[in-house]
C-alpha cells in the first residue's frame, strides 16, 4: 500500500462489462487555469498523492476516499445519518442466513461487473479477506479476521461468509471491493496495489487521466456502468495551494473545493461571501501518538507516562490543526464526529509528574538530559512522510521532548514502509498515525487495541496493532464487544481506563476538510459521515445560467 507520487501520467480509459480490457495510452493534458466547460465539474484539493488503497492505514487521504467512493463498489455505505445502507447497484441482497455457525448470505447483481469485463463475484470477497486477515496496517481488520470461510454459489453471484462468532458488525466488511482477477497474482503484492492508478474500476465513473506532477486527475462518466449514469460528463480533481483553491472557486474554474485548510485557508474561502458556502467535512481518521510498550525504556508504563505527561497536547494541536476544521479528540475509540461520542481521558501537561515517574524509574536529570545507568533516554519517532499533517505533528512533539530533555530521532519514511514495521523490533518506539473511524467501532477497537489473532497458517505470524500493544486481561471485553455480547458503551468504560493508565495512546484531533462549494452547484449532503463529499458526486450538477 504505498503512498507514492507518481511520476509518470497514466491514463486508464474504463471499458464496459464486455471484453475488450481498457486501453492504456496518453491524454493531451487539461490547461489547469482554464474554466470548466458544460458538463464539468472541477473540484479542487490541497494534494492526490498515492497510494489509493481505502483499505491500508498508510493511504487513509481525502483523495483515496474521492477514489474509492466514486471508482470502486461497495456492499453497504455509509448513510446521511450515519447508518450502513445496502447498495443496491452492486447488491441484490444481504443477510444473516444462519445464526450457528453465524453465515452471511450476499446477492450480488448479475450485471454487476468490473471495467474489463470480469464480473464483480466472490473471489473479490475472498480476496480482500485475505489481505486483511494477513497483512499489518489494515483498516478495521478485525471483522475479517472473524471470517472462518467464504463459499463462491451461482458462478460467484451469491457469497456465502461464516464467522467464528456473532458479528453485529458484519455490514462494515467488504466495502472498495478490489478487481482480485488483476491483483492476486500482481507484482509487488499487497504493497503495491493501487499505489498509483485503479487496473479496473466499477462504478459510476471511470479514470481517464491521473497526472500526479500536474497534480490533476481526469475521471469520466462511465458510459457502460450498467446503473443510474452520472449526471456530470466529467469530474476533475485539480491540486492547488490554499490561495490557489480560492482564487478557482472565486472565478468559477472550481465549483467545489475539499480539502486541508488552517485558519488562513478558512478566511480566504469564507471572504468570497455569497459565492460559497462553506462547511467542514470530517476525515475517517483520528490524528493520534502512539507509545510502543517494548523495548529498554517503553516496556516501563511509567515511562510512557512520563512522556505524556511531557507534551503540551493543547500546542500538538493547535499546530497540527492550524486553527482549521479538526476537531480535538479526547477519546481512544470513538470520534468526536460519532454518535455516543465523550472526553474519557485525564490527559494534562504536568512536567512535574513527569519528573517524578521518570525518577521512580531510575533516570536522572543530567545536565539538561534525562539519563540511567549513564545512557540517555533515546526514543525514535515515526511519522509517514507523504500525509500531512503527520510530519508536522511529529516536528512539534520532537521539539516538545527534547526540551524536555528526551533526545528524539526523528524518522519520516513513506507511510507503507512505516505502517509495516510499526509493532516490530525495528519499528519506531513512537509514532503518529492515523486511527480510523468506521461503521463498527467495536471493529476499531479490536483492530487498534486488540491482541493479534493467529489464522489457520501457524507459520505465518499474526500481524500486530499500530503500537504492538496486547493486553490479554482486556481481550476478553474487546472480543465481547466484538461479538455483540457486550454494549459497546460498556466495553468503552473498562477498556479506555486501562488504555490510558498504560499510557499506549494518545488521540489529538479528528482531520477534517473544508468543503466549500459554489452556489451553482447542486449536491447531496457535502458533509455526511465517513465518505463526504464524494458520495453524492453521481448527482453532481451545475445549474444553467
Amino acid at each position: 500500500m504505498a503512498a507514492a507520487v507518481v511520476a509518470a501520467l497514466v491514463m486508464l480509459t474504463a471499458c464496459s462489462n464486455t471484453p475488450p480490457p481498457p486501453v492504456v495510452g496518453t491524454v493531451p493534458p487539461v490547461p489547469s487555469a482554464s474554466a470548466a466547460k458544460p458538463g464539468e465539474i472541477v473540484v479542487g484539493v490541497d494534494s492526490i498523492a498515492g497510494g489509493y488503497n481505502p483499505h491500508v492505514l498508510a493511504d487513509q487521504s481525502t483523495i483515496t476516499t474521492a477514489l474509492s467512493t466514486m471508482l470502486l463498489p461497495s456492499v453497504f455505505r455509509t448513510a446521511p445519518d450515519g447508518s450502513p445502507q445496502l447498495d443496491r447497484t452492486l447488491m441484490v441482497s444481504a443477510d444473516v442466513t444462519r445464526t450457528e455457525p453465524y453465515t452471511v448470505t450476499y446477492r450480488l447483481r448479475g450485471d454487476a461487473a468490473w471495467s474489463d469485463g470480469a464480473p464483480i463475484a466472490a473471489e473479490d470477497f475472498l480476496y480482500l479477506r485475505e489481505q486483511m486477515r494477513d497483512e499489518p496496517g489494515g483498516v478495521d481488520s478485525a471483522g475479517y479476521r472473524l471470517i472462518t470461510d467464504i463459499k463462491s454459489e451461482e458462478s460467484g453471484k451469491v457469497v456465502q461468509v461464516t464467522f467464528a462468532a456473532p458479528y453485529p458488525g458484519w455490514r462494515s466488511l467488504f466495502t472498495s471491493l478490489l478487481p482480485a482477477h488483476l491483483l492476486k497474482d500482481a507484482p509487488g503484492g499487497w504493497d503495491q496495489v493501487l499505489e498509483s492508478t485503479f487496473p479496473a474500476t466499477a462504478g459510476p465513473f471511470s479514470i481517464k487521466q491521473l497526472d500526479a506532477p500536474r497534480g490533476e486527475i481526469v475521471l469520466e462518466r462511465n458510459e457502460r456502468y450498467w446503473e443510474r449514469p452520472a449526471v456530470a460528463d466529467r469530474v476533475i480533481l485539480r491540486r492547488a495551494d490554499p490561495a490557489g483553491l480560492s482564487d478557482a472557486l472565486r472565478t468559477g474554474h472550481d465549483q467545489l473545493v475539499v480539502a486541508r485548510t488552517d485558519a488562513g485557508g478558512v478566511a480566504m474561502l469564507q471572504a468570497l461571501g455569497d459565492k460559497v458556502t462553506v462547511k467542514a467535512a470530517p476525515r475517517p481518521a483520528v490524528v493520534s501518538l502512539f507509545l510502543r510498550p517494548a523495548g529498554t525504556d517503553l516496556a516501563d508504563d511509567r515511562v510512557r507516562t512520563a512522556l505524556v505527561n511531557l507534551l503540551d497536547r493543547d500546542e500538538v494541536i493547535r499546530v497540527g490543526t492550524g486553527g482549521g476544521p479538526s476537531v480535538r479528540a479526547d477519546a481512544l475509540v470513538l470520534a468526536p464526529s460519532q454518535a455516543g461520542y465523550g472526553p474519557t481521558g485525564p490527559l494534562a501537561h504536568d512536567p512535574a509528574a513527569a519528573q517524578s515517574l521518570l525518577t521512580q524509574a531510575g533516570y536522572s536529570l543530567v545536565s539538561g538530559v534525562w539519563t540511567r545507568e549513564g545512557r540517555p533516554l533515546v526514543v525514535t519517532l515515526g511519522a509517514p512522510a507523504d500525509k500531512e499533517p503527520y510530519v508536522l505533528v511529529a516536528k512539534e512533539v520532537q521539539r516538545q521532548l527534547v526540551a524536555a530533555g528526551v533526545q528524539v530521532k526523528l524518522v519520516t519514511p513513506a507511510g507503507d514502509q512505516l505502517m509495516r514495521s510499526s509493532g516490530t523490533e525495528a519499528g519506531p518506539n513512537i509514532l503518529i498515525a492515523p486511527r480510523p473511524v468506521g461503521d463498527s467501532p467495536a471493529a476499531v477497537m479490536a483492530s487498534v487495541y486488540g491482541c493479534p489473532v493467529r489464522s489457520t497458517d501457524a507459520t505465518q505470524a499474526p500481524p500486530g496493532n499500530l503500537a504492538g500493544f496486547c493486553d490479554q486481561s482486556l481481550q476478553p471485553t474487546i472480543d465481547a464487544a466484538l461479538n455483540g455480547s457486550m454494549a459497546l458503551a460498556e466495553a468503552i468504560g473498562i477498556v479506555e481506563p486501562r488504555l490510558w493508565r498504560q499510557a499506549v495512546a494518545v488521540p489529538l484531533f479528528q482531520s477534517a476538510d473544508s468543503v466549500a462549494a459554489r452556489a451553482e452547484l447542486s449536491t447531496g449532503d457535502l458533509t455526511a459521515p465517513l465518505n463526504a463529499p464524494f458520495a453524492s458526486a453521481v448527482s453532481w450538477q451545475r445549474k444553467q445560467n
